[in-house]
């Protein structure tokens, strides 16, 4: 059987197609966020990608941010199945968002709690098959806390305010953060959530020797641990397994700060996809 698996976050998409256990393309494009994205950039990503697939699928997994079904003609949800169903009027179609992506690619068929911890967030309690419990992510505005963009928020709110330290501040010197250009970017940008992400890996790079930027990612990662963790059960033996570079970029911080709430981390997963392509060859 051919299937398409599609995993896409707020950042990047990525495409495989496979025959059997046999993979016979791969290639990425631009985050597809159904949520908050612009429906145009949305619908020229994905006729771009369909077209370039080198083979018909008969089945097709596609799993992203910000994919909930609903049956309004005008929604996301069916209009992207109408677009896959337009290209593939013969294939399976299975749409999912991205958390039940994360829970299968870290969980298998075992039950646990899965995370994403990438430019945004998300945690679900799953059962082995599907997700049975879930914290609302809220998204970089409401929620996404112990995120990329979450800290790249703080950082920049502190920013505007004369609140961060010298020996931080030089670290951005290149960049216009001038207060109209942080407005422009964070409210009226086209990926306002990706912008403040960005400030991540260079805010990590003082984590040791700034007690500022510390503080402010310690604070990050303490909020999703007592929001998004211990409501669906993680300090009561369950495993947590994180999928998402940021994530991963910080496992020491958060597996010992993960301990001091009595939370166990299993597993740290840079990106779900091999593992996803994994679940699915192998039914």
């Amino acid at each position: 059987m051919i299937q398409l698996i599609v995993e896409s976050g707020a950042t990047k998409a990525e495409w495989t197609l496979t025959a059997g256990s046999d993979i016979r393309q791969r290639f990425k494009t631009g985050g597809l966020n159904f949520s908050s994205g612009d429906p145009a950039y949305l619908e020229k990503t994905l006729r771009e990608a369909l077209k370039a697939l080198e083979a018909a699928p008969q089945q097709i997994h596609f799993y992203a941010a910000g994919l909930f079904p609903s049956d309004a003609a005008d929604s996301p949800y069916k209009r992207l199945e109408s677009l896959l169903k337009g290209a593939f009027p013969e294939a399976e179609c299975f749409l999912e968002n991205d958390l039940l992506a994360a829970a299968r690619a870290l969980c298998g068929h075992g039950e646990g709690i899965a995370a994403i911890l990438g430019t945004g967030s998300n945690a679900c309690r799953y059962d082995g098959s599907q997700i049975v419990r879930k914290t609302a992510s809220g998204g970089f505005i409401l929620g996404d806390e112990g995120s990329a963009s979450a800290l790249g928020r703080c950082f920049i709110a502190d920013w505007i305010k004369g609140l961060v330290p010298e020996e931080v501040k030089n670290s951005f010197t290149e960049q216009d953060l001038s207060y109209p250009s942080v407005v422009q970017a964070v409210y009226r940008g086209a990926s306002p959530s990706a912008w403040l992400g960005a400030f991540a890996p260079t805010l990590l790079q003082h984590y040791a020797t700034s007690e500022y930027v510390h503080h402010l990612v310690d604070a990050n990662f303490e909020a999703f641990l007592r929001r998004c963790l211990l409501p669906l059960g993680a300090g009561e033996g369950l495993p947590v397994s994180v999928t998402g570079s940021f994530g991963c970029a910080c496992q020491p911080i958060l597996s010992a700060l993960g301990a001091s709430f009595g939370i166990r981390f299993a597993r740290f997963l840079p990106a779900p996809s091999e593992a996803l392509i994994a679940y699915h060859t192998a039914l």
